[in-house]
């Protein structure tokens, strides 16, 4: 017991020193807030579904060391997603832009829809058109009239 309390006490002992301390974001806490805001509008290229920000990647990481390198040389954030979307393409950006090679992922679940609730709508008038024009079998008649009269 006592042999299991001292190799408990030594491992926190040393773990303690070889604790590092966090490094600073940038020198610049400006530069930094500037850079997770863009970088917050932007998809991590290895991750897919987080952004820039969020991502441990390699990759993110020397992204966002890049976007750091274009804020200290004085870009503004349209020169910067403009230099990230050549450089990347549209994928780079959560909400790609608004063109004509991205006009279908735009409008693409709005014409999705459409054409749903218009087959529906051709479905039901069909199945109604259908079921008002099937007449009834004579046992089906003898049946309703049976719960008709019970009814009263």
């Amino acid at each position: 017991m006592k042999r299991l309390l001292v190799l408990l006490l030594l491992a926190l002992a040393l773990g303690a020193t070889w604790a590092k301390d966090a490094a600073p974001l940038a020198e610049d806490p400006v530069v930094e807030q500037r850079m997770l805001s863009i970088s917050e509008e932007m998809r991590c290229l290895v991750c897919q579904n987080e952004s820039l920000a969020a991502s441990r990647a390699d990759l993110a990481q020397d992204l966002r060391r890049e976007l750091r390198e274009l804020i200290k040389q004085g870009k503004t954030d349209a020169e910067i997603r403009d230099y990230m979307v050549a450089r990347y393409g549209d994928f780079v950006l959560y909400r790609p832009r608004v063109s004509p090679t991205t006009w279908l992922l735009w409008g693409g679940p709005f014409l999705l829809m459409i054409v749903g609730v218009i087959v529906l709508m051709i479905y039901l008038r069909r199945r109604n058109r259908a079921l008002a024009e099937a007449p009834l079998s004579e046992d089906e008649t003898r049946r309703a009239e049976a719960l008709l009269k019970e009814e009263k």
